[in-house]
């Protein structure tokens, strides 16, 4: 019964939903899904002392949404929830119906699987807390594998909500009230790539409603087939996409999101990408503007240039963190618990939080907060957002690539090549270990630095290489894959340029 807990992905469920993938056999069966639903109705009710509870359902885009979430539907009622049908949704919307007082559920389930391609499918919980850690995914899945796969019945108890709809409603108010107008965006045009997701909404139920041109804005019908680009800030492509958007309508702005929401990139108007460390840099500018000296947490591959950016030109502090945007969410609640404030926490894959909004990963809340930057930018005649990066320092040259580990227990034999390249690192004449360090073997070296690390899930050694000169990561490069020659568990692929 091991079928469950190989679905679980850190803090989320995910699996493949649909055949059509060669040597892609389905995991996350309906019977399965059918299962986890009535798995997280049990796990609520212990960990509320509560019986007859209520839990909302939303999904993406996604082809195989309808029959999983029906099954889901079958899992919860049987458990004796209420289920309330969001439909088509956003990750963050649908945290948020736990604490909308019109809605206010006990417990959510979101249907995705992120940007992955179009036969995956998952899962990720709620409560009003927060989303769930990996030990209650964990804690899920064993009351699923101890219960098993039973027949579903028709519903009885379910019911149709418009979610979306005050998500949106929130959205448009929290803009209003920062910029300080019915119609900040009036004159301005925005324009968005939903990359066929959930993202849509955002055209019509918010930029519309503030007054902003949406003409141009493109890929906002859902389709699971995902046929123009894979909705992801960080894939080339989709950037790309939104950038052939924004040059070609004059746009002032451009956005887009990922296929559930909580995560975002920009182009601003110019038709310079804001994702990565640009995007960290403008939310850090807006977010210590209003919180002056806050330590601003963020994943393990940001530059050297957004440390300068944040700490001698921001005047706040970079703590930079591990991969994963729960780890980073959770250390700057850590810090916050400890005395130290912490009003972001952002991930350069564009998933990030904001302390004032539950801590909760939504790109749709950060993109309300650039455009209140920007609409209180253009009230003042003070210029627009690019303006307030312009003067961040960027690499000359970035590259990343991934060895994929042979060797069966993976994450002992990457620790044995980490503690190996530490030694070499202490040895290597202009090298040194980056202090303060907190996820793998970090290197700074003349001009660039290094970062080796092991992936959270996956068989891999993800190496991050910046330079800030030209020429300057060929050098670094050939030092560290001919160092990592060495190890016969490995397996060398090509660097992909940043």
């Amino acid at each position: 019964m091991d079928q469950y807990f190989k679905l679980q992905n850190g803090s989320d469920v995910r699996g493949v939903a649909l055949e059509g993938v060669e040597g892609e056999p389905v995991t996350l069966t309906v019977e399965i899904a059918r299962t986890i639903g009535y798995a997280f109705s049990q796990w609520l009710e212990k960990q509320t002392g509560k019986t007859g509870l209520k839990v909302a359902v939303g999904h993406d885009s996604r082809l195989s949404s309808d029959a999983i979430k029906t099954a889901v539907f079958q899992g919860l009622e049987k458990g004796g929830c209420a289920v309330f049908d969001c439909g088509l949704a956003s990750t963050p919307a649908m945290f948020m119906s736990t604490v909308f007082e019109n809605h206010g559920y006990d417990g959510s389930i979101m249907l995705t699987a992120s940007h992955l391609p179009f036969n995956r499918n998952g899962m990720k919980f709620f409560i009003r807390e927060g989303g769930l850690e990996k030990q209650n995914i964990k804690e899920i899945l064993t009351i699923a594998t101890e219960t098993g796969e039973f027949e579903g019945v028709e519903l009885s108890n379910t019911t149709e909500v418009s979610l979306m709809e005050d998500y949106s409603k929130h959205l448009v108010q929290i803009i209003r009230k920062g910029a300080g107008s019915e119609q900040p965006l009036s004159g301005l045009k925005i324009v968005v790539d939903a990359g066929n997701g959930a993202g849509g909404f955002f055209v019509d139920d918010v930029l519309k409603p503030l007054g902003a041109d949406t003409t141009g804005s493109q890929f906002l019908d859902p389709d699971g087939s995902f046929p123009n680009h894979i909705p992801n800030p960080e894939d080339k492509d989709a950037m790309d996409a939104i950038i052939v958007a924004v040059t070609e309508n004059s746009a002032d702005f451009g956005i887009i999101f990922d296929t559930d929401v909580d995560r975002a990139g920009a182009v601003d108007k110019n038709g310079k990408p804001i994702n990565r460390n640009r995007f960290i840099a403008l939310m850090a500018a807006i977010v210590l503007g209003e919180h002056p000296g806050s330590t601003i947490v963020t994943d393990s591959v940001t530059s050297t240039g957004l440390k300068w950016w944040t700490e001698e030109k921001l005047c706040g502090v970079h703590h930079r963190y591990q991969r994963g945007y729960k780890n980073v969410i959770n250390e700057a609640i850590r810090l916050n618990e400890a005395g130290t404030p912490s009003y972001l926490a952002l991930e350069t894959s564009g998933h990030g939080a904001l302390k004032e909004n539950y801590f909760l990963d939504d790109g749709a809340y950060q993109i309300a907060k650039i455009l209140i930057k920007i609409a209180q930018l253009k009230t003042a005649g003070a210029g627009t957002v690019d303006e307030l990066i312009a003067e961040l320092p960027e690499p000359a040259e970035a590259i990343e690539f991934r060895p994929q580990i042979l060797v069966k227990d993976f994450s002992t034999y990457a620790e044995v090549v980490l503690a190996s390249f530490t030694e070499f690192v202490e040895n290597e004449a202009g090298w040194s270990l980056t202090p303060n360090n907190h996820e793998g073997v970090h290197v700074t070296c003349d001009g660039g630095w290094i970062l080796v690390r092991k992936s959270l899930h996956d068989p891999q050694m993800p190496i991050n290489i910046e330079s800030d000169k030209p020429g300057g990561v060929e050098p670094l490069s050939n030092k560290v894959r001919a160092f990592l020659s060495g190890f016969d568990g490995l397996k060398l692929p090509p660097v992909k340029v940043l």
